[in-house]
């Protein structure tokens, strides 16, 4: 492996020309080795048939060396190697280095085939099923209180569990770790019925004091968690016995109990108060159909759970390991698989097998108008926000009036860096300059919105839609002027209260349409998200934010 990049760092220093004349001195600086170790490596490479070598001895005299391969040849053979050793990130590098082609790229990713997807074995006459997934996000935490990615997010929901969930892509509520629940005429108290003799993946189990604990975390952290408008209503939580749990709100929310399915409202063990929060966040401890066995920066590996209360997964095994390249078939917003892709590109196979979910990704910006700029003037925020409208024809409608030179800042996170770049072109194509801040999603939740004008969001519109816009709009509502911002908060105040989905489907609709009209929010693209696997995979189902519920997958027994 060692020999294939001195190899490819030679053709990189010297590969335009056809012959080259060198010392054994220079080849030593290029390679950063020492004279008598270029010359053992100038052998090997002879042996391997890559270069001709006609040394030529005494002072003054260069040598001659021609490259009889192509680096492409070497850069493949090199990824082979790694991939057959396991060693996928030294591969994935190989590829970001070496694959200056579209041809090559699409090569060495074919033989990156060879390791993702599905993989069976026999043990003790037992066949393991291991699933293998690239994701183009890097995990970091699966604790509840610290996710903020949506790979994060889909890790968590098949390690742990919460005392309702959904079902699939229904609009309904069913049964989690609490088999039935009931709440008050007021709506303010619930109480819930925990199943008897639900397991962690640490052998204990379940009773109400892990509830009180998980809840009386979520409520004292001073992290900003996703939903903690939810978690702030919430006035105690206490243990009726080992299995009823009591919630009581400040005032009515009918949005608390869609809160409980999502993975912030996750279920952990009161052990934890003997661990630190990172060493749980990278080996948490939940109810799920899987549990966490390995994770570092580039894989987590997950094993089955046999004891899982809802019954034990088909797959034996799951290994998600970070992929960092952008390939068509993956996205900023969701992992990619090989055998089981999320967003595949046109180009796929027609031999793949596609279905949709119900979810799809919105991608905006927003106007920062308590900053003191050109967005706080009405006119001329409405004459920037059309230049990115797709047709132009409404540019032409404002009077020119003169502007002072300015510099707008747009605010985003890695993910969206593509969306910011995008704006930022449209911007300049009107003489608009622009400069872009990318800080990391937990900085994003700080003070850089405030400091810009332009904040890039993303909008994942799946089964918790309504809760997901509750907190856009009220974290919205910190960046707009004191008269749109008490509209929006009390408009929100109406449909925390109102109890008809729909009715609170209207609500929100009702907000965006004026966020729009006053040129506060800007919508810049959606699109579905799409689901393509091979035949051979079966039992693809969604889970509620619309990725593949592995607990289902599965295949076919080795014949």
């Amino acid at each position: 492996m060692k020999l294939h990049s001195q190899f490819l760092k030679l053709h990189s220093h010297y590969g335009q020309a056809a012959e080259i004349s060198v010392t054994l001195d220079e080849l030593a600086l290029v390679l950063n080795c020492t004279h008598r170790n270029v010359l053992h490596i100038i052998n090997k490479m002879v042996e391997q048939a890559w270069i001709t070598w006609t040394p030529r001895r005494g002072r003054g005299h260069r040598s001659m060396m021609e490259f009889l391969v192509p680096s492409e040849e070497i850069a493949l053979q090199s990824m082979m190697q790694a991939i057959s050793r396991q060693d996928i990130q030294h591969a994935i590098e190989g590829i970001k280095t070496h694959a200056r082609s579209s041809a090559l790229q699409d090569t060495l990713q074919g033989w990156l085939l060879t390791y993702f997807g599905h993989h069976s074995e026999m043990r003790s006459d037992k066949q393991i099923d291991t699933l293998r997934l690239p994701i183009t996000q890097q995990l970091h935490s699966f604790d509840p209180l610290y996710m903020n990615l949506l790979a994060e997010s889909f890790i968590a929901s098949h390690v742990f569990d919460g005392l309702v969930a959904r079902r699939g892509e229904e609009d309904k509520i069913i049964p989690g770790l609490a088999h039935a629940w009931e709440v008050d005429e007021s709506r303010t108290v619930w109480t819930f019925f925990l199943r008897k003799e639900v397991l962690f993946h640490h052998g204990k189990v379940l009773v109400a004091e892990d509830v009180v604990y998980s809840f009386q975390r979520l409520i004292l952290t001073s992290q900003r968690t996703l939903y903690s408008f939810i978690s702030k209503e919430i006035q105690e939580v206490s243990a009726l016995g080992h299995s009823v749990v009591r919630i009581q709100l400040k005032q009515p929310n009918e949005l608390f109990l869609p809160f409980l399915c999502t993975s912030r409202a996750a279920i952990v063990p009161r052990e934890l108060e003997g661990m630190s929060e990172l060493s749980f966040g990278r080996r948490p401890l939940g109810t799920g159909p899987f549990k966490v066995v390995e994770m570092n920066e580039d894989t987590c590996v997950l094993e089955v759970f046999p004891y899982y209360f809802q019954g034990r997964a088909h797959l034996d095994r799951v290994e998600v390991i970070y992929v960092p390249w952008d390939i068509e078939a993956a996205s900023a917003d969701n992992g990619a698989a090989f055998h089981v892709i999320q967003n595949p590109s046109s180009a796929d196979p027609s031999s793949w097998s596609r279905i949709h979910s119900a979810s799809s990704i919105r991608k905006f910006v927003t106007c920062n108008t308590k900053k003191k700029g050109p967005l706080s003037d009405p006119f001329l925020r409405a004459k920037i926000i059309s230049c990115l409208q797709e047709e132009s024809i409404s540019i032409i409608e404002f009077e020119k009036v003169a502007e002072q030179p300015f510099s707008l800042q747009i605010a985003t996170i890695p993910q969206y860096a593509g969306d910011a770049d995008y704006i930022a072109a449209a911007l300049a194509r009107h003489g608009y300059a622009c400069k872009i801040v990318t800080v990391s999603p937990e900085e994003f939740k700080g003070s850089i919105r405030l400091e810009s004008d332009f904040i890039v969001f993303s909008l994942f519109r799946d089964q918790d839609e309504q809760l997901r816009l509750f907190d856009l709009y009220l974290t919205l509502a910190q960046h707009i002027e004191p008269h749109t911002r008490m509209d929006i908060e009390s408009r929100l105040k109406r449909i925390a209260r109102e109890p008809d989905p729909q009715a609170r489907a209207a609500g929100f609709k009702q907000i965006e349409c004026r966020l729009t009209s006053e040129h506060h929010l800007h919508i810049l693209y959606e699109k579905p998200t799409q689901t393509a696997y091979l035949p051979s995979v079966r039992g693809v189902t969604f889970n509620s934010q619309g990725w593949v519920d592995l607990r289902h997958v599965w295949f076919p027994p080795l014949l």
